[in-house]
């Protein structure tokens, strides 16, 4: 960040604070990051960062807004340019993968909301997340089901539970070994594997 930060508009202000963060949560462990260094990321002070959020729960909550509008927006776009359902979760499969090889902080950041064990807006976020995630994937097991492309007896909440799962077993595997790129190169296997699971035999 450079020393322009200190004329953006609020909004934009607001904006590249969340981008600020995403790149440290991509950097080191979320919980650690104080606002003195996202000030700093910024060049800016504290101050001219609580003019624009009153604490650092305002800022993740900003930041898990921010992460929810980018990713559902991603699934829909992609969802949208395919011609059936099974290639459309294909593609919702695929573009969430790309989104997070792209923003490796934001699972951190979310695992790291979803186990604080108080009520606060960035994890009731974190879980507005999640719900409307699984809403979109029902809706797409519904249209699979009806056009006879996946199984007509699929319990649709096991598989949003798989389908989900998957995803959050390639990122920790990812952490694990360290390598973002792990988790893209893996994830059409894995898919391939859900798939059979989950499509019309005949």
């Amino acid at each position: 960040m450079n020393s322009s930060n200190k004329h953006l508009p609020a909004e934009e202000r607001r904006a590249v604070t969340v981008e600020a963060v995403v790149e440290l949560a991509g950097e080191q462990n979320p919980s650690e990051i104080t606002t003195a260094a996202i000030a700093k990321r910024m060049g800016l002070t504290q101050g001219a960062l609580f003019r624009h959020f009153p604490n650092k729960d305002a800022i993740l909550q900003a930041v898990m807004e921010w992460v929810a509008e980018r990713l559902m927006s991603r699934i829909e776009k992609a969802v949208h340019a395919e011609p059936s359902p099974l290639a459309a979760l294909e593609s919702m499969f695929m573009a969430h993968v790309d989104f997070i090889t792209e923003h490796p902080g934001i699972p951190r950041m979310l695992f790291g909301e979803l186990q604080r064990s108080e009520e606060t807006a960035p994890k009731r976020m974190a879980q507005t997340l999640i719900r409307r995630y699984g809403e979109r994937l029902n809706r797409l097991f519904e249209q699979g089901k009806t056009c006879g492309e996946l199984d007509g007896k699929l319990d649709n909440e096991a598989a949003a539970t798989l389908f989900i799962g998957t995803i959050q077993g390639l990122v920790m595997q990812s952490l694990i070994a360290g390598d973002v790129s792990h988790m893209r190169r893996n994830a059409p296997k894995v898919f391939a594997i859900y798939q059979r699971g989950i499509r019309s035999a005949s």
